[in-house]
């Protein structure tokens, strides 16, 4: 059952709200022609229709079938992976109102009875519109489509000489269903060029906080060690002058420049440290911030009954860290759940679980979570991660009590 509905769990919302859209355009191709191409028989025997019926019938079932294509096209460019299909537009376009004059031309002469051009027109013409409106971005190009179809169709209608109610009739007629259909596919393209704008959007945010964190990493080191730098570079510089001269303060300033240099690598070790281990409070927020920021809704329970030891912090908080990574990368989640649970007897728990979870991963697995176990396993601690039901996905850390206890003792 899980292969079955797969293809579509596994895919994104933007993916999921396209193959929703492409596959209804694809329906408009029978509903032209059930619709309205069988009306091309209406007044006709139904056991021997004429030719001229036949062939208008065919007409339709053409033109539906290229206005499909169009449907694909433009859902292309709206979803960025093609250029904008002006030639297949000028195609439809073309055939569109070839197909109206030959209806047209048709009922004039009575070749088609007088029941069944309108409804081949009306549906050649909404149905060619509503495409054609599927591939352009602007509003104000838009909603010239069905006044221009229904003008140029009246126009048409009246230079055949037909009477003053039909060309009326034509004239409402064509406005009314070319301006449903050009307003059902406008909006439908506008919508899934909006999702696709937040996916994008959501996975800009996860990019620009991983590059903050780089930042004030690389904003610390520069701190820390540009003055060292400079203080060492200099009294080399005057070592080296000194030496010149054979000045025996030249030693003390190399025996400067030493100390310099190993003090600046401690303070670059503590930098390191401190970007290494991760903060559980600050890391709580941080994750409840970004995963907010992407669009989830995420609840954070902290319950701890008693202080936690700085090393059990930094494991958690890599935990955290690790975790929240993983839920903006992987699945489409929409809910997450983050509970830490630290009693005053027992082990300290701490679970994250969201939705939206993908029922195989992507790509060969990624040394996270191994590095997670290695991290827990100084604590004699465990993680668990894997599906659970319901389509979410739950990871489980657990650092027994007896060792939180006994580090909170030495400390």
């Amino acid at each position: 059952m899980a292969k079955l509905t797969g293809w579509w769990k596994n895919r994104s919302s933007a993916g999921k709200v396209e193959l929703y859209t492409r596959w209804s355009f694809h329906f408009f191709v029978l509903l032209e022609i059930v619709s309205f191409g069988l009306a091309a028989f209406a007044g006709q025997d139904n056991d021997t229709p004429g030719p001229l019926a036949l062939t208008a019938f065919l007409v339709v079932c053409a033109h539906s079938v290229i206005v499909g294509f169009l449907y694909s096209r433009a859902l292309d460019f709206v979803s960025g992976r093609r250029e904008r299909p002006v030639g297949f537009a000028a195609l439809v376009t073309a055939l569109t109102a070839a197909a109206v004059l030959l209806f047209l031309f048709l009922r004039r002469f009575g070749a088609l009875d007088e029941s069944a051009a309108p409804g081949l027109v009306v549906g050649v013409s909404c149905f060619g519109c509503g495409s054609l409106v599927l591939g352009m971005e602007k509003v104000r190009h838009m909603k010239y489509v069905p006044p221009v179809a229904a003008a140029g169709t009246t126009v048409v209608v009246a230079a055949l000489g037909l009477d003053l109610n039909e060309v009326i009739g034509y004239f409402v007629a064509v406005l009314v269903s070319c301006a449903f259909l050009s307003f059902t596919c406008g909006f439908s393209g506008w919508l899934l060029r909006t999702v696709y704008e937040l996916d994008r959007t959501r996975e800009v945010q996860a990019r620009l906080a991983v590059a903050e964190e780089r930042l004030r990493f690389g904003r610390d080191l520069h701190d820390v060690m540009g003055r060292n730098l400079a203080v060492i570079a200099l009294k080399s510089e005057l070592a080296v002058q000194l030496a010149r001269r054979e000045r025996p303060e030249a030693v003390d300033q190399m025996i400067e420049v030493q100390r310099i240099a190993r003090e600046s690598q401690r303070e670059v070790r503590d930098v390191v440290r401190g970007y290494r281990e991760a903060d559980l409070s600050v890391e709580l927020e941080g994750a409840r911030g970004v995963l907010a920021a992407a669009g989830m809704d995420c609840r954070v329970d902290f319950e701890a009954a008693r202080p936690l030891p700085a090393d059990v912090q930094s494991a958690l908080g890599w935990v955290v860290r690790e975790a929240t990574t993983n839920v903006l990368r992987h699945g489409d989640a929409q809910s997450c759940l983050i509970r830490l649970t630290a009693p005053a007897q027992g082990p300290v728990t701490l679970v994250v679980e969201n939705d939206g979870a993908p029922d195989a991963p992507a790509g060969p697995p990624g040394s996270g979570l191994a590095g997670l176990r290695e991290r827990l396993a100084a604590l004699d601690g465990t993680l668990r991660a894997g599906p659970v039901d319901g389509g979410r996905f739950r990871l489980h850390a657990e650092i027994p009590g007896t060792r939180t206890e006994r580090l909170e003792v030495r400390a």
